[in-house]
Formats: structure tokens, C-alpha cells, sequence
């Protein structure tokens, strides 16, 4: 990973010219009228290993208790927010980078927000964890072996990514940094999505 990012060097560059204009509406106050407490359900782990399965799941479930929430999904942003990165490390760090900053303006807006997203670097996710407030940032280790997740391969990537197709794939040819201390860990290898959802809620709510 580069130390130093060309979209840091522009950001820098404008950062003298913008001025924060404080709201009258508050987080607490947000987070009052939803009767909740909001936070980021950080999901992160290898392709497929079941975070967007889970997150998907997660979200249904709290949908049901009444909560209010959103769920980011990697692919997702990247059809939209983030379609011009491509998946150099630079890139993915951005990518981490702006995800982490839309998670923080929807907590901010009150919502539980629940990313699922490989995020391979160890210091892109804890970036993420330094734009909240204690407790409000909740890691999860989506936690698969690579041999099933490339036994699972929902999309067919790890078979290109094998025959040198896909290039920079993380767990082949492109690092995957599993979290040190997760607040939370699943293993969808051991436990079916139901277990792993009820886990989570045990965890979160």
C-alpha cells in the first residue's frame, strides 16, 4: 500500500477553503426521534465468505424490530459512489475511505448502518473506526476459510482470479488482513445465516 494517496493530495489541497457548518439537529437528537441507538455494523471477511448474505439478513432482522437502517453493500457502491475505482490498493483504500465517511453521516442521521464489504486492510478499517464515538463502530469478522469460499464462489471470481483473468484478487493474488480484535466474529463455515443473524443481534441490539 502506497503511503500516500493521489485523492488525499487533492482533498489537501481544497481542505483551506471548506468551513463546517454546525445543524441545530443534533445525533442524539436524530437518534431520539428513532428511538434507537445508531451505529456502523462494520462487516468484513473474504468474497464469499456470506457478508452481504448476512448483512442482507442482519438488516431484515433489525427491519423487523422496528429499527431504522441501511445496508451498504461493496458491489453496490461501486455501481454508483465509487464506479470510477478500480481495485489497485490505492483504490481500495478510497474505496474504504468514502464508504466510511457516508456510514458516518448515516449514524449521524441516527440510522444503524450495516456496510458489507471485503475490506482487506487492516488500517482502512480502523480509519473507519476513528470517524465515531465509542461504541458506535462495531467490527465483524465474517470468518471463512478461503478453500470454502472458493468451493462457494457465488460469482465465479476466485475460478478467474485462478486462471488469471482478475488480477489483484484479494486472497490470490492481493492480501487479506484479518481483524486482531473484532468485536464480533462469525463463522458462517460452522453456522448457518439464522445462527450467525441471531449472534450478531445478541451482540448489537
Amino acid at each position: 500500500m502506497s503511503d500516500k494517496s493521489p485523492y488525499q493530495e487533492k482533498a489537501n489541497e481544497s481542505k483551506a477553503h471548506v468551513v463546517w457548518h454546525e445543524s441545530n439537529i443534533s445525533k442524539a437528537d436524530r437518534a431520539k426521534v428513532k428511538d434507537q441507538k445508531p451505529k456502523c455494523i462494520w462487516l468484513t471477511g473474504l468474497s464469499g465468505s456470506g457478508k452481504s448474505t448476512l448483512a442482507n439478513a442482519l438488516e431484515v432482522a433489525l427491519t423487523e424490530q422496528g429499527k431504522h437502517t441501511y445496508l451498504l453493500d461493496g458491489d453496490n457502491v461501486r455501481h454508483g459512489l465509487n464506479k470510477n475505482l478500480g481495485m489497485s490498493d490505492e483504490d481500495r483504500t478510497e474505496n474504504i475511505r468514502r464508504v466510511s465517511e457516508v456510514a458516518k453521516l448515516m449514524v449521524d442521521a441516527g440510522l444503524i448502518v450495516v456496510t458489507a464489504f471485503i475490506s482487506p486492510f487492516r488500517a482502512d478499517r480502523d480509519a473507519a473506526r476513528e470517524l465515531f464515538e465509542d461504541g458506535e463502530f462495531v467490527e465483524v469478522f465474517v470468518d471463512a476459510p478461503l478453500e470454502e469460499c472458493e468451493k462457494r464462489d457465488p460469482k465465479g471470481l476466485y475460478q478467474k482470479a485462478r486462471q488469471g483473468i482478475i488480477k489483484e484478487f484479494t486472497g490470490i493474488d492481493s492480501p487479506y488482513e484479518a481483524p486482531e480484535k473484532p468485536e464480533v466474529v462469525v463463522n458462517t463455515a460452522e453456522n448457518d445465516i439464522e445462527g450467525c443473524v441471531k449472534q450478531l443481534i445478541a451482540a448489537i441490539v
